[in-house]
């Protein structure tokens, strides 16, 4: 994701919650930032990250990560989704088809083709 990109994400989530808010804690040290929280939930989104993985990259532990992968979805939906959210008509469909047909041999296919849960030693190598 380009930098420009998710700075306008993680300003845009500032300032529409508290939650993405920097803000002190319950013993007044500083929390969390807005990057950091950000930052845990495109990890877990992009990479399948676990959220008890993270407490050592970013110093959050996994209930707080957990918390922000939900309140991101959440929010960024809230925010963004009049605009980028829309439901594909019949001619978006056949236009993404047949973009897909140019430009793969997968014809008839949308979305992606993921068989990394297939166990690959029970398969034949041709």
């Amino acid at each position: 994701m380009r930098r420009k990109l998710f700075l306008r994400i993680v300003n845009a989530l500032e300032n529409h919650s508290v939650f993405f808010q920097h803000r002190d804690d319950v013993i007044r040290r500083k929390g969390l930032s807005p990057l950091q929280k950000c930052t845990a939930t495109i990890r877990q989104l992009a990479y399948r990250v676990p959220a008890d993985h993270l407490d050592k990259y970013l110093r959050m532990d996994e209930s707080t990560a957990i918390r922000c992968l939900f309140k991101f979805c959440e929010y960024v939906v809230k925010i963004f989704g009049d605009r980028y959210l829309i439901m594909s008509n019949a001619d978006d469909v056949q236009r993404l088809l047949q973009m897909n047909d140019e430009r793969h041999d997968l014809p008839g296919m949308l979305g992606n083709l993921d068989c990394m849960h297939m166990k690959w030693k029970n398969y034949p190598v041709a």
